[in-house]
């Protein structure tokens, strides 16, 4: 609904008063329309639910008052560099060849603090500045992702441009900005804000950037994140980031913006605030408790921290009326989240009899690292290297040797020494070659994601992808399987062309993605969500990158001159669309090399009907049945021939009523 009298005077109503108000008498010809401001709002890890009136004044109001996306998707894998390509370029991870947070590069990437040594891990943390500038600099052009992003269109055209808040996904904003050579990082023309600014591994600012911010009386760098994880013994943290958060939406708001005001140029700012995530990663309210999970006051405490945030950069636009008027504000979240489950499957309290659960895992000092039977960090690696009868090693624990890089070899059944690990130490790891550098690459390679993870195989070997994902099928803790299409089709597997991660990317396209299992331990109910995950956290804290509603569905609105007023948007929307959006306000036309790009949400732009002609269906895909009946099972919705994925399990074809669905 468009409500049609004067303009709204409450908090966020002033931002929605759209130019030429019923109260202007009609003009035989209007004044060109004035350029546009444009802030992308991101609460990373905010559930869409999660959204209410005691947490979440400013964020409710502003769905209440604007565009409220009610069919929000996040991309899977729903991790945040992931839908942080996708925020930034408007495609899908299929050409971004982000697919996770943690992926195989192919050859190691930062060995202490240069670029490319060749002590590194090839499967980095992408949340890094170093690594995203490492990856750069292997293509000519410095740019591992190939798609141009918003923030750097905008840039091209004379814009003011900025990206704030998270490391890592920030940085992807305008990637061939941060790219250096020997270790050095360059000073961007978009200015770059994250936990690593003022450090010597952060992105350098301007000398304009460092006046503004001491003119602003702020110090040159953020305070430190401190929100220790725990132990299997130790809960994790009771505080949110709230100062080091503190610090970011100041230097926005006191600092950034009135320096572009003064410019007299238009402006796009993205904010990327790393609550609530950080908070419900590392939270210390269940420690090996599902309940309350990540539905503790600490995590509460962090949806509030994101909405202070997103309210502070409001209030400067009401203070400054003539720059609201012409700005117009998307707010999304990369992804939804669970509490992490490390042995129960189900509501019902199945638990896993995955082999890694056998044994007993104690560190160095001879502590248990891992509640007995439960599931242990690299899981999925030790069953599959077990199962295949390959060598593991620890991709993550790299040796120096005379003819490479090794790694150093882990072994569940041996205790913790120098020369030998227990588990990976981070989950991914290197199946059968330790040795990289030396040409004796692994035949699998496991990189460890939460609620999914991604598994390579270099050589491309179908008779090996065949075997794993035989394997995967037979495990308990597997909800779904989706194999390379360039590798031929699979028994019990779909393709990752159905999920849109088969496109032109450039990165190394893995040859299996498996998604873990999920449960709601209160049917109905989304907040309730559990997931195994591969992670160091414990169980009770949170984790997200799985295939289950509570991690594909984010959190959506709008808000400004150019959005309907009131409006619930009830088709369905992603992460893919923001930057498409975006670039049609500002008057922009993004490039595209690939073809797997987001849509323009014109049902939700004021001065169009809501009845707008759509292609619009439900779908289920369901994957040929492997020898014992298993297939998996993929529900999207369809949209002007997007794709906008629901859901995905693995189910028993023999047994399952028709038609054949998740739960």
């Amino acid at each position: 609904m468009i409500r049609q009298g004067g303009c709204l005077g409450t908090l966020l109503g002033v931002l929605l008063c759209i130019a030429g108000c019923a109260s202007s008498p009609p003009r035989a010809a209007p004044a060109a329309r004035p350029a546009r401001n444009l802030i992308i709002f991101i609460a990373d890890g905010l559930r869409h639910d999660s959204v209410n009136a005691v947490d979440a004044p400013t964020l409710l109001r502003a769905r209440t008052l604007g565009v409220h996306f009610l069919d929000s998707h996040s991309l899977f894998p729903t991790l945040t560099t992931a839908n942080a390509s996708a925020i930034a370029t408007g495609h899908y991870l299929g050409d971004t060849g982000i697919f996770g947070n943690t992926e195989y590069s192919g050859a190691p990437v930062l060995g202490g603090n240069s670029f490319r040594n060749r002590a590194g891990t090839p499967t980095p943390f992408l949340e890094d500045d170093r690594v995203l500038a490492d990856l750069d600099d292997r293509y000519p052009d410095g740019n591992f992702i190939g798609e141009q992003s918003l923030l750097a269109l905008a840039r091209e055209h004379g814009m003011n441009t900025a990206a704030v808040g998270k490391l890592g996904p920030v940085a992807i904003q305008d990637l061939t900005q941060i790219g250096g050579r020997a270790g050095q990082l360059r000073t961007p023309q978009t200015v770059v804000l994250d936990d690593s600014t003022g450090s010597p591994v952060g992105v350098p600012v301007s000398a304009a950037t460092a006046a503004a911010l001491a003119e602003a009386g702020l110090p040159p760098a953020p305070p430190r994140r401190r929100q220790p994880s725990g132990t299997v013994a130790l809960p994790g943290t009771l505080q949110t980031n709230s100062a080091q958060q503190q610090w970011l939406v100041d230097a926005t708001t006191k600092a950034l913006l009135p320096a572009f005001v003064r410019s007299g140029k238009p402006f796009v700012l993205l904010y990327w605030s790393r609550d609530p995530d950080g908070t419900q990663h590392n939270q210390g309210d269940s420690l090996n408790r599902l309940a309350p999970g990540i539905n503790g006051q600490t995590s509460h405490a962090a949806v509030a921290n994101a909405d202070a945030n997103l309210r502070q950069i409001l209030d400067f636009l009401d203070a400054h009326p003539q720059v609201r008027a012409v700005t117009d504000v998307l707010i999304t979240s990369d992804h939804g989240f669970a509490t992490i489950s490390k042995h129960q499957l189900d509501r019902q309290g199945r638990a896993t009899s995955s082999y890694s659960t056998t044994f007993t895992y104690t560190g160095a000092d001879g502590k248990p690292e891992v509640t007995p039977g439960w599931l242990p960090p690299g899981f999925l690696a030790i069953d599959l290297a077990h199962a295949l009868g390959l060598p593991l090693f620890d991709s993550d624990a790299p040796q120096r040797s005379d003819s490479g890089v090794r790694y150093m070899p882990v072994d569940p059944a041996r205790p913790t020494s120098p020369v030998s690990r227990q588990r990976p130490t981070l989950g991914s790891a290197l199946l059968g070659g330790p040795q990289i550098q030396a040409g004796a690459a692994p035949k699998v390679v496991v990189a460890a994601n939460g609620g999914s993870d991604l598994i390579y195989v270099p050589a491309g070997d179908r008779a090996l992808v065949r075997r794993i994902v035989t394997f995967l099928l037979s495990q308990d803790y597997t909800a779904a399987v989706f194999t390379d299409p360039a590798l031929g089709h699979f028994p019990g597997a779909l393709p990752l062309s159905d999920i849109g991660l088969a496109g032109s990317a450039r990165m190394l396209r893995p040859a299996i993605v498996v998604a873990f299992e999920t449960f709601l331990r209160e049917p109905g109910n989304l907040l309730s969500a559990v997931q195994i995950a591969d992670t160091t956290l414990q169980e009770g804290q949170g984790s997200h990158g799985g295939f289950g509603r509570d991690n594909t569905f984010n959190n959506m609105a709008a808000l400004g001159p150019d959005f309907k007023q009131g409006f619930r948007d009830s088709l369905p929307v992603s992460n893919a669309d923001i930057a498409m959006t975006a670039a049609q306000l500002l008057g922009l036309t993004l490039p595209a090399k690939g073809q797997l790009h987001g849509r323009v949400l014109t049902e939700a732009l004021a001065g169009t009907t809501s009845a707008i002609a759509h292609q619009y269906a439900v779908r289920t895909a369901v994957s040929a049945a492997d020898a014992t009946g298993r297939a998996t099972v993929l529900q999207f919705q369809q949209l002007d021939g997007r794709r906008y994925f629901d859901t995905a399990c693995r189910v028993d074809v023999a047994v399952a009523p028709r038609p054949v669905r998740c739960e």
